[in-house]
């Protein structure tokens, strides 16, 4: 059949025609090329939050699809796609709003009541972490909550217990469909609004935060402990080194307070806003009813046309946040079961992991310190030589006995006899030791937040009846010395102070009248009668004889 259609004649001319095809493209070979579609498309994936750098930005892994024309020679072209992988920083997150899929959360660091997040969002004032594997994530109920206030009863317990409307997980599928364009009225924009910068959180009841041990030496001394410790490597010297290896973490561009006004947070003598001021002061400070202004503005409002509709809404994202949560804490082995503190909890998950930089002698929350001392006209040089534990610094030129009153409240004060025969003792050991020595007694009314921060700088023994007061042991400069030592009503005792000057690296001894105990042998948590009244007893010359031994080195 072939032979019939195609002649002896037509055979050769295709021979001699292909051979014609093969003699040109060698003799006029053009060298391969590849020439890029400069337009190709990216698609993000899911961030990974090991991924995440010190300086407080993370990369995330990019599949490019470029396509590609290669010319073989004059006859002969082919088109090319490839695939390549890369590790891009991300784009800047205004970029969110075109964003083909929905940045997914991740964890940083978590401890019950303490997380640093990266791409959590807010809608109808509820917490949406983005994932498509939820089982990767702590419990809610330890990291958030109701936010409603404590009280001491079962009942309570449970009603703080976080529901879904506080804070639920969606799939990056469930968010685009609720956050996404809605292309029958035109939109091209995800409904999504970036709050850039860093946020911390905070979801704890107004009831504490008016208190100034509860907000600076909790929940600020808490969240900067956990946020220190999301931006360290733990490949560092964390236990002694502090000078040479301390990058700053990212700065604090806002504190929301969800359940406080602008009042709720302020302490009566002013101090709460004077540390935080003095501490953060280009931090931007928003209160309850800010954060009902972004639940507001994230809820539909379907009354103005009716292509909107209820499952369409606008979300808020925080692209690094940390949410505290004092309940959530609770939940925690060291705060619910041993210490009550919430800040333990934030405290001993970065000394588990390594992230806590100069911890033997507090050098992590040098930084803070140092802010406050700054702010009240103190000199202040560079780093601390933090290379050495607490009880190899060198001990302090001058042993400044610091005595806070609190003879002028109206509760948990001591006899004032008692008070005036410790203030006798205390001057009487400085006479007696004479140069290198010095007392100072603070009666906090009479003096400027200025003078008090000034004087508490140059504190080797700090001491006082349990109160707000002894809060300022987080502004002592640390020494081999540095000493706290918490005046209570007899076989009363709290963790309040000692758990602080612990994490600081500081020794700390409680008295009750004329005995004492140290960390080693500290008294069970109890409030017995007289523990909050206006006649707590304690001998002065047993005081006395507890510094000068602490200072010889008897203890």
């Amino acid at each position: 059949m072939i032979s019939r259609l195609v002649s002896p004649r037509d055979i050769l001319l295709l021979v001699a025609g292909a051979a014609s095809m093969y003699l040109l493209s060698a003799w006029f070979l053009i060298p391969d090329r590849i020439t890029v579609n400069t337009h190709f498309n990216q698609y993000p994936i899911a961030l990974d939050h090991t991924t995440a750098k010190l300086s407080g930005r993370a990369t995330t892994t990019v599949y490019t699809t470029r396509h590609a024309t290669r010319t073989i020679n004059q006859f002969r072209t082919a088109t090319v796609t490839e695939t390549v992988t890369e590790t891009v920083a991300p784009e800047p997150t205004n970029s969110i709003d075109l964003a083909p899929v929905i940045p997914e959360t991740t964890i940083i660091q978590h401890a019950p009541g303490w997380t640093v997040f990266r791409n959590l969002y807010m809608a109808h004032g509820t917490l949406y972490i983005v994932t498509s594997d939820r089982e990767a994530f702590p419990q809610i109920r330890t990291m958030s909550s109701t936010g409603i206030a404590f009280k001491n009863n079962p009942d309570n317990i449970e009603d703080r217990d976080a529901t879904p409307e506080n804070m639920d997980f969606l799939t990056p599928e469930e968010a685009k469909d609720l956050w996404g364009p809605d292309f029958t009225i035109g939109e091209t924009f995800n409904r999504i609004v970036s709050v850039e910068g860093s946020t911390w959180l905070f979801n704890d009841p107004r009831q504490f935060l008016h208190h100034y041990y509860h907000l600076v030496a909790e929940l600020l001394f808490g969240a900067w402990a956990i946020w220190t410790g999301s931006f360290t490597e733990s490949s560092y010297d964390t236990v002694f080194q502090y000078a040479d290896v301390y990058s700053p973490p990212p700065k604090v561009d806002r504190m929301i307070f969800v359940h406080s006004d602008a009042d709720g947070w302020r302490d009566s003598p002013g101090f709460d806003a004077y540390f935080l001021r003095a501490a953060f002061p280009s931090t931007t400070i928003e209160h309850a009813e800010d954060w009902q202004d972004r639940v507001t503005m994230s809820t539909t409002n379907t009354s103005h046309d009716d292509f909107y509709s209820a499952t369409h809404q606008r979300a808020w994202h925080f692209p690094l946040v940390l949410l505290a949560d004092r309940s959530g804490a609770f939940r925690g082995q060291s705060c619910g079961s041993r210490t009550q503190r919430t800040a333990s909890e934030a405290w001993e998950a970065m000394i588990t992991r390594g992230q806590l930089p100069g911890l033997a002698v507090g050098g992590w929350w040098s930084p803070i310190r140092k802010a406050v001392w700054k702010f009240a006209a103190l000199r202040v040089g560079g780093p601390e030589a933090m290379i050495l534990p607490m009880t190899q610094l060198p001990a302090p030129e001058t042993i400044v006995i610091t005595y806070i009153s609190r003879q002028a409240g109206n509760r948990r004060k001591l006899i004032d006899e008692d008070h005036e025969g410790l203030v006798s003792a205390l001057q009487e050991l400085v006479d007696r030791k004479g140069q290198g020595w010095e007392f100072q007694l603070l009666e906090a009314e009479k003096m400027t937040k200025d003078s008090q921060v000034r004087a508490v700088s140059r504190s080797t023994i700090m001491l006082g009846v349990h109160g707000n007061g002894l809060t300022h042991l987080v502004l002592m400069p640390p020494s081999r010395l540095s000493t706290v030592i918490e005046i209570f009503y007899p076989e009363g005792f709290a963790h309040d102070y000692q758990w602080t000057t612990t994490a600081l690296g500081m020794t700390h001894f409680s008295v009750w009248n004329d005995t004492y105990h140290s960390v080693f042998d500290k008294p069970s948590v109890h409030y017995p009668e007289g523990f909050q009244g206006t006649e707590i007893p304690v001998h002065g010359p047993t005081v006395a004889k507890l510094i000068e031994d602490r200072v010889e080195g008897r203890l």
